[in-house]
């Protein structure tokens, strides 16, 4: 090829580069891009029980009596002996409603005659609790903490005959003799309400 080919063919090529250039921007499309940000606030939850938000503390009955020193025995219940304790179940700072229910599991060597009380009416083994310790605090509650106070007692010499008593008595010396420790679980939930 001959330089004034070469010069020519050089010459084409800068023309079409410079026409395609010139043609596609006549072309072309206008494009503007607006950015922005997707965003929803998110409901807050808190529940918790005694305080705490992952577990409650152990609850000992022995550390929960109201009667005087006479009715414990070396740090152990007997018949006589009575108390109480409080279960605080507390949704403050949550922004959805909260159906809560408190459960008692694995009950094992309950006194024979030992009953709790709940609201006035008596219960035969705190397992009994569970269907009247559940309920709804609302999303628009003012004071979104319930508090449940459970007493439980043993009594000395229950019954109303002399051969009432007699028996009894008899039940709660076996009791006292075989019984090394009355456990239960307390497990308390919380699950936002529909």
């Amino acid at each position: 090829m001959t330089k004034k080919k070469k010069i020519i063919l050089i010459a084409i090529i800068a023309v079409l580069l410079i026409v395609s250039f010139i043609g596609g921007q006549s072309y072309s499309k206008y494009v503007s891009q607006v950015k922005g940000e997707g965003m929803v606030d998110v409901a807050t939850w808190n529940f918790k029980v005694n305080e705490q938000k992952e577990h409650i503390q152990q609850i000992n009955l022995i550390s929960t009596t109201y009667t005087d020193d006479k009715s414990i025995v070396n740090g152990k219940i007997v018949p006589g002996t009575k108390g109480g304790f409080n279960i605080l179940v507390d949704a403050t700072g949550s922004d959805v409603s909260v159906d809560y229910n408190i459960s008692f599991l694995n009950e094992k060597n309950k006194p024979r005659n030992m009953f709790f009380i709940y609201n006035n009416k008596i219960y035969n083994s705190i397992i009994e609790l569970e269907n009247v310790l559940s309920g709804t605090i609302n999303a628009k509650d003012e004071n979104k903490q319930r508090n449940f106070y459970i007493q439980w007692e043993w009594k000395y010499e229950t019954g109303n005959t002399p051969e009432e008593i007699h028996k009894n008595d008899e039940i709660d010396t076996k009791d006292v003799q075989n019984i090394s420790q009355y456990t239960f679980d307390v497990i308390v939930s919380g699950t936002q309400s529909p």
